[in-house]
C-alpha cells in the first residue's frame, strides 16, 4: 500500500514559515551552497503531491511563478475556494481523512503531504501519516506557522534514518508498530 508522507522543512524551532508566511530563511548554513540534499531522491519516490491553498499560492506567486515544479506528478490542492481548474492541479474540496484514505488505495507510487500545517495537523491527529521526513533548517525564528502547533496527543516514533547536508539535518520517521 503507498505511504503518506509529511516531508518538510522546519526551523530549529519548530516554525515552517516566519510571522509574515515567508519561507526565504530555507537555506543551509552557507546559502551558496547548491547541494540539493534529499529532495531529487524523495521526489522520485512520490506519484501524488497534496497541499492546502496557502501552500499552492506561495509556490506560485513566490516560489516557483514561471515553472509548475511537480511536472509528472498528479496534485491535489485542498480549497474551500471556487477556483477554476489548471491543467496542473485539481482543486478539492472535501473531507481530508477520506481523501486520503482513497488515494492510498489506488495504485500508485507515495503520497507526498507537501504543507501546510493546517493539513498536516489534521493528517497527524487522524494517524494518517506513515512517514515524517523533517529537514531542520539551522535558523531560530521565534515565531511564525509552527508545524506541530495543534498535537496534542502523545504519538510515539522511531527514527528510520538521519542524514546532514549544509548544516541541516533530514530526520526521517515511522509511526511505531
Amino acid at each position: 500500500m503507498r505511504k503518506v508522507i509529511l516531508y518538510i522543512a522546519m526551523s530549529l524551532d519548530g516554525y515552517i514559515s516566519d510571522k509574515e508566511g515567508k519561507v526565504d530563511w530555507l537555506t543551509g548554513q552557507d546559502p551558496t551552497n547548491q547541494e540539493a540534499g534529499s529532495y531529487p531522491e524523495f521526489i522520485e519516490t512520490i506519484d501524488t503531491v497534496v497541499m492546502g491553498f496557502t501552500t499552492y499560492h506561495q509556490v506560485v506567486t513566490e516560489l516557483s511563478p514561471n515553472e509548475w515544479p511537480y511536472e509528472g506528478k498528479k496534485c491535489y490542492v485542498l480549497t474551500r475556494k471556487e477556483l477554476s481548474q489548471r491543467e496542473e492541479v485539481e482543486f478539492i474540496n472535501c473531507a481530508l481523512e477520506d481523501f486520503i484514505i482513497d488515494l492510498k488505495k489506488q495504485e500508485g507510487k507515495d503520497i507526498w503531504i507537501c504543507g501546510g500545517a493546517s493539513i498536516a495537523g489534521q493528517l497527524i491527529k487522524e494517524d494518517l501519516i506513515d512517514r515524517y521526513h523533517i529537514t531542520v533548517i539551522p535558523t531560530l525564528l521565534g515565531s511564525g506557522v509552527r508545524l506541530f502547533d495543534t498535537i496534542h496527543d502523545e504519538m510515539k516514533l522511531q527514527l528510520i534514518s538521519t542524514q546532514s547536508f549544509n548544516g541541516m539535518t533530514d530526520l526521517v520517521y515511522e509511526r511505531r508498530k
